[in-house]
């Protein structure tokens, strides 16, 4: 079995067609593919759930369409990874710190370090301390 993490910039690029590309597909493709699971931190689901409901008050999206969204992502191969508290305070903080990230951020760049997987993110801040940590992302 593969696994990769997966970040909310990717998640939510499934959501919106005029953020969905040809990377994004890939990765969907590749998680609709047997024996490939996607290991996300327990953040993943307040920030995926955050972006929704501001892009639901700006009128991007309606609350349907989010219901539809949400069902179809459940049905995904997605684990939650749970970072116990010590992790989020040494880890996750210190990684933060080292390369300017968010404590959001460096939760998925530490869960992809821990766990020897590839990264899958736009964000170019994660890309760029994903290359420094030498970690592979996702192509």
């Amino acid at each position: 079995m593969s696994r990769l993490v997966l970040d909310c910039s990717v998640t939510l690029s499934w959501c919106f067609e005029d953020e969905h590309g040809a990377y994004s597909a890939e990765i969907l493709h590749t998680l609709s593919s047997p024996g490939t699971r996607a290991v996300v931190p327990s953040i993943w689901p307040l920030e995926v759930a955050n972006v929704l409901l501001n892009q639901e008050r700006r009128g991007r999206v309606g609350r349907a369409e989010v219901s539809a969204f949400l069902k179809r992502l459940s049905r995904y191969p997605i684990d939650i990874e749970i970072q116990p508290t010590e992790t989020i305070w040494g880890d996750v903080l210190s990684l933060a710190r080292t390369h300017a990230l968010t404590s959001y951020d460096a939760a998925y760049l530490e869960l992809a370090l821990r766990l020897k997987v590839p990264l899958a993110t736009f964000d170019r801040e994660l890309i760029h301390a994903a290359r420094r940590a030498k970690l592979p992302l996702v192509q």
